[in-house]
């Protein structure tokens, strides 16, 4: 199984906006996209993109999903069945993002998980927060 901190440079979007593994734990799993003016959805403000806040949510949720190999394997498919947001308050011009998520429970077929998007010192302050549900596949590779 490739290792958690090497996932995100295989998804295009998330090598794409820049988004880095930072550290996980048991459940958890922190993730970074560090600011780029590509990434802005308001010129006249800096403001990144709501998309972006929207990425790092969901991958960083799975990325929780994926943090106990004994539970979760690469070889099994996984998919983004529902995904809440609440946006709660712009992210700051010029100041990168944090997403640190926590896979709460987790059945045979579905794993639930929260999430909160933040800068580096206003993790208190989140920028937005989610909860989300995974489908967890069978396995990719054809049985024998």
């Amino acid at each position: 199984m490739p290792e958690l901190e090497d996932h995100l440079a295989q998804i295009p979007h998330a090598a794409a906006i820049g988004m880095t593994f930072v550290s996980r734990g048991a459940d958890t799993c922190v993730v970074r996209v560090p600011y780029a003016e590509h990434l802005v959805g308001d010129p006249d403000t800096g403001v990144v993109h709501g998309g972006v806040i929207t990425a790092l949510l969901d991958n960083a949720s799975g990325m929780a999903v994926r943090t106990d190999a004994s539970q979760f394997t690469e070889d099994r498919s996984m998919a983004t069945l529902d995904l809440r947001i609440d946006y709660m308050r712009p992210a700051q011009p010029r100041e990168d993002l944090y997403c640190e998520a926590t896979c709460y429970r987790m059945t045979a077929n579905v794993a639930f998980v929260r999430a909160i998007a933040f800068h580096a010192n206003d993790r208190d302050d989140p920028i937005a927060s989610s909860v989300a549900t995974f489908m967890l596949g069978t396995p990719t590779t054809p049985r024998p």
